[in-house]
Protein backbone atom coordinates (compact mmCIF):
# COMPACT_ATOMS: atom_id res chain seq x y z
CA UNK A 1 0.00 0.00 0.00
CA UNK A 2 1.47 3.60 -1.05
CA UNK A 3 -1.55 6.23 0.33
CA UNK A 4 -0.79 8.88 2.63
CA UNK A 5 -0.64 8.40 6.17
CA UNK A 6 -3.51 8.86 8.11
CA UNK A 7 -4.55 12.29 9.19
CA UNK A 8 -5.05 11.81 12.92
CA UNK A 9 -0.69 10.67 12.75
CA UNK A 10 1.24 11.35 15.62
CA UNK A 11 3.94 13.90 14.20
CA UNK A 12 6.46 12.64 11.67
CA UNK A 13 10.27 11.36 12.62
CA UNK A 14 12.66 11.07 10.29
CA UNK A 15 15.11 7.98 9.65
CA UNK A 16 17.49 6.76 7.09
CA UNK A 17 16.23 3.43 6.89
CA UNK A 18 13.44 2.16 8.19
CA UNK A 19 13.76 -2.25 8.73
CA UNK A 20 10.81 -4.19 8.67
CA UNK A 21 11.32 -7.15 11.09
CA UNK A 22 13.31 -8.46 13.74
CA UNK A 23 14.39 -12.02 12.01
CA UNK A 24 17.99 -12.36 11.20
CA UNK A 25 17.83 -10.47 7.79
CA UNK A 26 16.51 -7.56 9.48
CA UNK A 27 18.63 -7.32 12.92
CA UNK A 28 21.86 -8.02 10.51
CA UNK A 29 20.93 -5.48 8.39
CA UNK A 30 19.89 -3.22 11.49
CA UNK A 31 23.54 -4.18 12.93
CA UNK A 32 25.39 -3.58 9.67
CA UNK A 33 24.37 -0.25 9.41
CA UNK A 34 23.99 0.68 13.03
CA UNK A 35 28.11 0.17 12.71
CA UNK A 36 28.65 2.40 10.12
CA UNK A 37 26.66 5.27 11.88
CA UNK A 38 23.69 5.04 9.81
CA UNK A 39 20.48 6.33 11.80
CA UNK A 40 17.98 3.16 11.28
CA UNK A 41 14.81 1.63 13.07
CA UNK A 42 13.68 -1.69 13.17
CA UNK A 43 9.71 -2.29 13.66
CA UNK A 44 8.51 -5.51 14.96
CA UNK A 45 5.22 -6.76 15.30
CA UNK A 46 5.99 -9.25 17.87
CA UNK A 47 7.74 -9.62 21.06
CA UNK A 48 11.48 -9.43 21.93
CA UNK A 49 10.25 -12.92 23.93
CA UNK A 50 8.60 -14.21 20.92
CA UNK A 51 11.51 -13.39 18.51
CA UNK A 52 14.09 -14.60 20.74
CA UNK A 53 12.51 -18.17 21.06
CA UNK A 54 10.73 -19.14 17.56
CA UNK A 55 11.85 -22.49 16.51
CA UNK A 56 13.51 -22.22 13.02
CA UNK A 57 16.77 -22.95 11.36
CA UNK A 58 20.15 -24.35 12.98
CA UNK A 59 22.36 -24.63 9.49
CA UNK A 60 24.93 -22.25 9.45
CA UNK A 61 27.58 -21.69 6.40
CA UNK A 62 31.16 -21.45 7.06
CA UNK A 63 31.23 -18.23 4.67
CA UNK A 64 28.00 -16.56 6.99
CA UNK A 65 30.02 -17.44 10.10
CA UNK A 66 33.07 -15.47 8.86
CA UNK A 67 31.46 -12.46 7.92
CA UNK A 68 29.15 -12.30 11.32
CA UNK A 69 32.71 -12.91 13.45
CA UNK A 70 34.13 -9.89 10.99
CA UNK A 71 31.70 -7.75 11.98
CA UNK A 72 31.26 -8.38 15.29
CA UNK A 73 28.59 -10.46 15.77
CA UNK A 74 29.81 -14.13 15.94
CA UNK A 75 31.49 -13.90 19.33
CA UNK A 76 28.76 -16.10 20.89
CA UNK A 77 28.38 -18.33 18.10
CA UNK A 78 32.13 -18.84 17.61
CA UNK A 79 31.83 -20.30 21.20
CA UNK A 80 29.00 -22.49 21.38
CA UNK A 81 28.13 -23.38 17.54
CA UNK A 82 28.72 -27.40 17.04
CA UNK A 83 30.86 -27.41 13.83
CA UNK A 84 29.95 -30.10 11.52
CA UNK A 85 32.15 -31.77 8.89
CA UNK A 86 30.47 -34.86 7.60
CA UNK A 87 26.87 -35.86 7.52
CA UNK A 88 25.33 -39.18 6.67
CA UNK A 89 23.12 -40.60 4.37
CA UNK A 90 20.82 -43.65 5.22
CA UNK A 91 19.01 -45.85 2.01
CA UNK A 92 18.81 -49.74 0.52
CA UNK A 93 19.60 -50.09 4.67
CA UNK A 94 23.01 -49.35 4.63
CA UNK A 95 25.09 -46.59 6.16
CA UNK A 96 27.36 -44.08 4.25
CA UNK A 97 29.09 -41.39 5.42
CA UNK A 98 29.80 -38.08 3.61
CA UNK A 99 32.85 -36.28 4.55
CA UNK A 100 32.57 -32.49 3.09
CA UNK A 101 35.27 -31.45 5.10
CA UNK A 102 37.95 -33.39 3.27
CA UNK A 103 36.76 -32.98 -0.14
CA UNK A 104 36.96 -28.84 0.22
CA UNK A 105 38.29 -28.08 3.33
CA UNK A 106 35.06 -26.22 4.82
CA UNK A 107 32.64 -26.75 6.82
CA UNK A 108 28.90 -26.25 8.63
CA UNK A 109 28.00 -24.77 12.05
CA UNK A 110 24.48 -25.70 13.75
CA UNK A 111 23.30 -22.56 16.14
CA UNK A 112 19.76 -22.59 16.57
CA UNK A 113 18.04 -19.40 15.15
CA UNK A 114 16.83 -17.87 18.02
CA UNK A 115 20.02 -18.05 19.40
CA UNK A 116 21.40 -15.79 16.54
CA UNK A 117 18.30 -13.78 16.95
CA UNK A 118 19.04 -13.55 20.64
CA UNK A 119 22.62 -12.11 19.98
CA UNK A 120 21.53 -9.48 17.26
CA UNK A 121 19.24 -8.49 18.99
CA UNK A 122 21.28 -7.26 22.36
CA UNK A 123 24.29 -6.33 20.02
CA UNK A 124 22.19 -3.68 18.14
CA UNK A 125 19.23 -2.92 21.14
CA UNK A 126 21.73 -3.22 23.99
CA UNK A 127 25.17 -2.96 23.08
CA UNK A 128 25.05 -0.03 20.30
CA UNK A 129 22.23 1.36 21.54
CA UNK A 130 19.85 0.68 18.66
CA UNK A 131 16.53 1.99 18.36
CA UNK A 132 14.14 -1.29 18.12
CA UNK A 133 9.92 -1.10 18.38
CA UNK A 134 8.84 -4.14 19.60
CA UNK A 135 4.76 -5.49 19.19
CA UNK A 136 3.64 -2.44 16.68
CA UNK A 137 0.46 -3.08 14.88
CA UNK A 138 -0.72 -1.98 11.21
CA UNK A 139 2.33 -1.59 9.28
CA UNK A 140 1.85 0.31 6.20
CA UNK A 141 4.13 1.43 3.61
CA UNK A 142 3.57 4.96 1.49
CA UNK A 143 5.23 6.88 -0.95
CA UNK A 144 7.81 4.22 -2.06
CA UNK A 145 8.69 5.46 -5.64
CA UNK A 146 8.79 9.04 -4.33
CA UNK A 147 11.77 10.50 -2.07
CA UNK A 148 8.78 10.80 0.65
CA UNK A 149 8.86 6.82 1.59
CA UNK A 150 7.24 6.55 4.75
CA UNK A 151 6.79 3.64 7.30
CA UNK A 152 3.92 4.05 9.55
CA UNK A 153 2.31 2.02 12.60
CA UNK A 154 -0.06 1.65 15.44
CA UNK A 155 1.68 1.94 18.69
CA UNK A 156 -0.89 -0.59 20.67
CA UNK A 157 -0.03 1.01 24.27
CA UNK A 158 -1.82 4.82 22.58
CA UNK A 159 -3.58 3.54 19.51
CA UNK A 160 -1.27 6.53 17.99
CA UNK A 161 -0.31 5.87 14.07
CA UNK A 162 3.33 6.98 14.20
CA UNK A 163 4.73 8.12 10.98
CA UNK A 164 8.63 7.49 9.77
CA UNK A 165 9.80 9.23 6.97
CA UNK A 166 12.92 7.18 5.29
CA UNK A 167 15.54 7.35 2.48
CA UNK A 168 15.23 3.50 2.31
CA UNK A 169 13.02 0.86 3.50
CA UNK A 170 14.68 -2.56 4.25
CA UNK A 171 11.56 -5.22 3.93
CA UNK A 172 12.81 -8.31 6.13
CA UNK A 173 9.32 -9.81 7.75
CA UNK A 174 9.36 -13.01 6.32
CA UNK A 175 6.68 -14.76 4.15
CA UNK A 176 3.59 -13.67 5.66
CA UNK A 177 4.67 -9.76 6.13
CA UNK A 178 3.62 -6.85 4.58
CA UNK A 179 6.48 -5.91 2.58
CA UNK A 180 6.40 -7.45 -0.31
CA UNK A 181 2.30 -7.31 -0.74
CA UNK A 182 3.38 -3.38 -0.58
CA UNK A 183 4.63 -3.85 -4.26
CA UNK A 184 1.62 -2.82 -7.08
CA UNK A 185 0.64 -6.41 -9.19
CA UNK A 186 2.59 -6.09 -12.21
CA UNK A 187 5.83 -4.44 -10.84
CA UNK A 188 8.08 -7.22 -10.14
CA UNK A 189 7.76 -10.95 -11.00
CA UNK A 190 7.15 -13.65 -8.82
CA UNK A 191 8.32 -17.58 -9.46
CA UNK A 192 6.83 -20.14 -7.68
CA UNK A 193 7.27 -24.01 -7.29
CA UNK A 194 5.30 -26.16 -5.31
CA UNK A 195 7.44 -29.51 -4.76
CA UNK A 196 3.92 -31.43 -3.79
CA UNK A 197 5.06 -32.82 -0.41
CA UNK A 198 5.30 -32.04 3.32
CA UNK A 199 7.93 -32.29 6.08
CA UNK A 200 6.57 -32.54 9.55
CA UNK A 201 8.81 -30.97 11.81
CA UNK A 202 9.77 -32.31 15.17
CA UNK A 203 11.51 -31.19 18.25
CA UNK A 204 12.43 -33.80 20.63
CA UNK A 205 13.90 -33.50 24.16
CA UNK A 206 16.09 -36.04 23.51
CA UNK A 207 20.02 -35.92 23.07
CA UNK A 208 21.16 -36.14 19.29
CA UNK A 209 21.47 -40.27 18.36
CA UNK A 210 23.98 -39.40 15.54
CA UNK A 211 27.42 -36.87 15.68
CA UNK A 212 26.42 -35.61 12.56
CA UNK A 213 23.32 -34.91 10.09
CA UNK A 214 21.73 -37.68 8.96
CA UNK A 215 19.18 -38.01 5.99
CA UNK A 216 17.26 -41.06 5.65
CA UNK A 217 16.20 -42.11 1.82
CA UNK A 218 13.24 -44.72 2.46
CA UNK A 219 10.18 -46.12 0.36
CA UNK A 220 7.88 -44.73 3.32
CA UNK A 221 9.46 -41.14 3.02
CA UNK A 222 12.05 -38.88 3.90
CA UNK A 223 13.41 -38.84 7.05
CA UNK A 224 16.09 -36.27 9.14
CA UNK A 225 17.91 -36.05 11.75
CA UNK A 226 19.21 -32.94 13.23
CA UNK A 227 20.72 -32.05 16.81
CA UNK A 228 19.94 -28.81 18.18
CA UNK A 229 21.27 -29.26 21.40
CA UNK A 230 23.16 -31.79 23.96
CA UNK A 231 19.29 -31.82 25.24
CA UNK A 232 16.97 -31.61 21.87
CA UNK A 233 17.35 -32.86 18.49
CA UNK A 234 14.83 -31.63 15.56
CA UNK A 235 13.70 -34.41 13.01
CA UNK A 236 12.01 -34.24 10.06
CA UNK A 237 9.17 -37.35 8.61
CA UNK A 238 7.75 -36.30 4.92
CA UNK A 239 4.03 -36.55 5.01
CA UNK A 240 1.34 -35.53 2.82
CA UNK A 241 0.49 -32.20 2.04
CA UNK A 242 -1.65 -29.85 4.30
CA UNK A 243 -1.44 -33.26 6.77
CA UNK A 244 -2.81 -32.19 10.54
CA UNK A 245 0.18 -32.74 12.92
CA UNK A 246 -2.35 -34.36 15.07
CA UNK A 247 -2.48 -37.32 13.30
CA UNK A 248 1.31 -37.93 13.99
CA UNK A 249 0.62 -39.36 17.82
CA UNK A 250 4.01 -39.93 19.57
CA UNK A 251 4.11 -44.07 19.22
CA UNK A 252 3.73 -43.66 15.07
CA UNK A 253 5.86 -40.52 15.05
CA UNK A 254 9.06 -43.19 16.76
CA UNK A 255 7.74 -45.69 14.96
CA UNK A 256 8.66 -44.03 11.54
CA UNK A 257 11.65 -42.47 12.30
CA UNK A 258 13.23 -46.09 13.46
CA UNK A 259 12.02 -47.86 10.52
CA UNK A 260 13.03 -44.46 8.05
CA UNK A 261 16.92 -44.43 9.75
CA UNK A 262 17.21 -48.07 10.11
CA UNK A 263 20.82 -49.11 9.03
CA UNK A 264 23.12 -51.57 9.78
CA UNK A 265 25.13 -50.71 12.34
CA UNK A 266 23.47 -47.60 12.98
CA UNK A 267 23.11 -46.79 17.26
CA UNK A 268 19.18 -46.59 18.76
CA UNK A 269 17.61 -43.60 18.36
CA UNK A 270 16.78 -41.89 21.73
CA UNK A 271 13.50 -41.49 22.16
CA UNK A 272 11.60 -38.10 24.24
CA UNK A 273 9.01 -36.12 24.37
CA UNK A 274 7.95 -34.31 21.67
CA UNK A 275 7.80 -30.43 21.96
CA UNK A 276 7.02 -29.12 18.84
CA UNK A 277 5.26 -30.77 15.99
CA UNK A 278 4.20 -28.92 12.57
CA UNK A 279 3.47 -29.58 8.82
CA UNK A 280 5.89 -27.27 5.98
CA UNK A 281 4.37 -27.45 2.96
CA UNK A 282 7.35 -27.79 0.59
CA UNK A 283 7.05 -25.16 -1.92
CA UNK A 284 9.70 -22.15 -2.94
CA UNK A 285 8.84 -18.52 -4.70
CA UNK A 286 11.56 -15.95 -5.67
CA UNK A 287 10.61 -12.25 -6.12
CA UNK A 288 12.82 -10.68 -9.00
CA UNK A 289 13.64 -7.56 -9.15
CA UNK A 290 13.92 -7.63 -4.95
CA UNK A 291 13.68 -3.68 -5.13
CA UNK A 292 10.19 -1.67 -5.84
CA UNK A 293 11.23 1.96 -5.50
CA UNK A 294 12.88 2.61 -1.98
CA UNK A 295 11.90 -0.64 -0.87
CA UNK A 296 14.34 -3.15 -1.01
CA UNK A 297 13.51 -6.97 0.26
CA UNK A 298 15.97 -9.27 2.08
CA UNK A 299 15.67 -12.81 3.07
CA UNK A 300 11.84 -14.84 3.21
CA UNK A 301 10.30 -11.50 1.94
CA UNK A 302 12.08 -11.33 -1.24
CA UNK A 303 12.66 -15.43 -1.49
CA UNK A 304 11.22 -18.40 0.10
CA UNK A 305 13.41 -21.69 -0.06
CA UNK A 306 12.02 -24.46 1.40
CA UNK A 307 13.91 -26.25 4.17
CA UNK A 308 15.35 -29.48 1.77
CA UNK A 309 18.89 -28.09 1.71
CA UNK A 310 18.62 -26.00 4.61
CA UNK A 311 20.07 -22.32 2.65
CA UNK A 312 16.89 -20.03 4.24
CA UNK A 313 18.79 -18.21 6.95
CA UNK A 314 21.85 -18.43 5.29
CA UNK A 315 20.60 -16.28 1.82
CA UNK A 316 18.99 -14.30 5.14
CA UNK A 317 22.51 -13.28 6.27
CA UNK A 318 24.04 -12.64 2.07
CA UNK A 319 21.13 -10.23 1.10
CA UNK A 320 21.32 -8.06 4.80
CA UNK A 321 25.34 -8.18 4.32
CA UNK A 322 24.84 -7.28 0.75
CA UNK A 323 21.98 -4.54 1.80
CA UNK A 324 23.67 -2.89 4.62
CA UNK A 325 27.06 -2.19 3.12
CA UNK A 326 25.22 -1.09 0.06
CA UNK A 327 22.92 1.69 1.75
CA UNK A 328 26.47 2.69 4.14
CA UNK A 329 28.34 3.06 1.02
CA UNK A 330 25.58 5.36 -0.41
CA UNK A 331 25.39 7.50 2.98
CA UNK A 332 28.76 7.37 3.78
CA UNK A 333 30.21 7.96 -0.23
CA UNK A 334 27.38 8.86 -2.33
CA UNK A 335 28.40 5.59 -3.93
CA UNK A 336 24.87 3.87 -5.03
CA UNK A 337 27.11 0.90 -7.01
CA UNK A 338 26.16 -1.64 -4.47
CA UNK A 339 22.42 -0.50 -4.37
CA UNK A 340 21.66 -0.51 -8.40
CA UNK A 341 23.42 -4.40 -8.27
CA UNK A 342 21.88 -5.87 -4.93
CA UNK A 343 19.25 -7.51 -6.69
CA UNK A 344 20.95 -9.50 -8.98
CA UNK A 345 23.75 -9.97 -6.76
CA UNK A 346 21.09 -11.48 -4.36
CA UNK A 347 19.68 -13.44 -6.95
CA UNK A 348 22.86 -15.01 -8.41
CA UNK A 349 22.93 -16.95 -4.97
CA UNK A 350 19.23 -17.54 -4.60
CA UNK A 351 18.65 -18.88 -7.92
CA UNK A 352 21.68 -21.44 -7.21
CA UNK A 353 20.34 -22.05 -3.44
CA UNK A 354 16.94 -22.60 -5.66
CA UNK A 355 18.12 -25.27 -7.82
CA UNK A 356 20.47 -27.66 -5.33
CA UNK A 357 17.04 -27.57 -3.33
CA UNK A 358 15.75 -29.12 -6.45
CA UNK A 359 18.09 -31.86 -6.85
CA UNK A 360 18.16 -32.39 -3.46
CA UNK A 361 14.65 -32.97 -3.47
CA UNK A 362 14.53 -35.84 -5.77
CA UNK A 363 17.01 -37.50 -3.41
CA UNK A 364 15.07 -37.26 -0.90
CA UNK A 365 11.53 -38.03 -2.43
CA UNK A 366 12.05 -40.16 -5.34
CA UNK A 367 12.34 -43.48 -3.65
CA UNK A 368 8.56 -43.02 -1.78
CA UNK A 369 6.79 -41.37 -5.02
CA UNK A 370 5.16 -44.36 -6.05
CA UNK A 371 7.26 -44.18 -9.64
CA UNK A 372 10.14 -46.55 -9.60
CA UNK A 373 11.61 -44.90 -12.64
CA UNK A 374 12.20 -42.16 -10.37
CA UNK A 375 12.94 -44.26 -7.37
CA UNK A 376 15.54 -45.67 -9.48
CA UNK A 377 17.17 -42.29 -10.58
CA UNK A 378 17.13 -40.98 -6.56
CA UNK A 379 18.87 -44.43 -5.89
CA UNK A 380 21.68 -43.66 -8.59
CA UNK A 381 22.04 -39.77 -7.64
CA UNK A 382 23.33 -40.98 -3.90
CA UNK A 383 25.17 -43.68 -5.49
CA UNK A 384 27.39 -41.58 -7.13
CA UNK A 385 28.47 -38.97 -4.17
CA UNK A 386 29.87 -42.63 -2.86
CA UNK A 387 32.13 -43.62 -6.03
CA UNK A 388 32.89 -40.88 -8.01
CA UNK A 389 34.93 -38.24 -6.31
CA UNK A 390 34.09 -35.35 -8.84
CA UNK A 391 30.47 -35.52 -8.43
CA UNK A 392 31.17 -35.86 -4.28
CA UNK A 393 33.61 -32.35 -4.21
CA UNK A 394 30.47 -30.80 -6.74
CA UNK A 395 28.15 -31.86 -4.44
CA UNK A 396 29.76 -30.73 -1.09
CA UNK A 397 30.60 -27.10 -2.79
CA UNK A 398 26.72 -26.76 -3.41
CA UNK A 399 25.76 -28.37 0.19
CA UNK A 400 28.27 -25.32 1.70
CA UNK A 401 27.76 -22.27 -0.11
CA UNK A 402 31.57 -22.28 -0.87
CA UNK A 403 31.27 -21.57 -4.89
CA UNK A 404 33.95 -18.61 -5.22
CA UNK A 405 31.53 -16.40 -7.26
CA UNK A 406 27.88 -17.11 -7.91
Amino acid sequence: MTHPPHSNSAPEERRTVVVVGAGPAGLAVANVLRAADVDCVVLETESRQFVESRPRAGVIEEWAVRELRQRGLGENLAARAQLHTECEFRFAGERFRFDYHELTAQHHYVYPQPLLVTDLVREYADVRGGDIRFGVREVVLHDLETDRAAVSYLDPETGRRHVLRCEFVAGCDGARGVTRDAIPAGRVRVSRHDYGTAWLALLAEAPPSSDCVVFGVHPNGFAGHMARSPEVTRYYLQCPPGDDPENWPHDRVWDELRERLRAAGAPQLAEGRLIEKRVLDMHDYVVEPMVYGRLFLAGDAGHLTAPIAAKGMNLALHDAFLLGDAIAAHVAKDDDEGLAGYSHACLRRVWDYQEFSQFLSGIYHGTASGDPFLAGTSLARLRRLFTSRAAATAFAEQYLGSAPAF
